[in-house]
């Protein structure tokens, strides 16, 4: 059962995901300057790999009403996203979710991460995804965890393999992507997939 805290505009869930150098926990309106200011210093990073940024994307206004959607998302049992910090300092390193969780059935959701440019390659979104994955599988229940990401991205398909997913296959104009409809690698990852326990 996750537990919610008050934390002033908004009740966040009361969940932390712990790894060897970081942790995970959704974001809370205190976080809007450190997220505004490493997603603005990594914008020539980002902005190839994700959806056209509006023209507000980092004004607090953007981040509250991000928070609103994802504190609704959690309760309804509809998307599980968190911000990625490093232990030690707290630095925010990125963000990881769970979106389109379809139950029923299915039992599965689409994974998606973002990092900071200045963070990357250093093997912290790696320990994140493996982090969040055991969470999808152990605590949400999940049988299949979905991923994509643009067939030149060599960077997210290396991650991928190394949490333990596997290539499936190619959706055509998948997503648009900075303004154009583009095609997609997909991957998915199972509960029992390999050596991976999660129970």
């Amino acid at each position: 059962m996750i537990g919610f805290l008050k934390t002033g505009i908004n009740t966040v869930p009361s969940v932390r995901l712990d790894a060897a150098r970081l942790y995970l926990r959704p974001a809370r309106p205190r976080d809007w300057k450190v997220w505004a200011f490493l997603r603005e210093e990594s914008r020539d990073f980002l902005t190839p790999w994700e959806p056209t940024w509006p023209r507000d994307a980092l004004s607090r206004n953007a981040f509250l009403r991000r928070l609103r959607r994802q504190m609704a998302e959690w309760r309804n049992d509809e998307g599980y996203s968190f911000l990625i910090f490093r232990k030690g300092d707290n630095a925010l390193l990125g963000g990881a979710s769970f979106a389109n969780v379809r139950r029923g059935v299915a039992q599965m959701a689409s994974l998606g991460y973002w990092i900071g440019g200045r963070h990357a390659r250093r093997g912290y979104m790696t320990e994140a995804g493996r982090a969040i994955v055991a969470f999808g599988f152990r605590d949400l229940g999940l049988h299949r965890i979905e991923a994509a990401c643009l067939p030149h991205n060599i960077a997210s398909r290396t991650l991928l393999a190394r949490v333990g997913f596997h290539e499936e296959g190619l959706a055509r104009d998948y997503l648009m992507i900075d303004g154009v409809w583009q095609d997609h690698v997909t991957f998915a990852i199972l509960r029992n997939d390999g050596d991976l326990h999660f129970g």
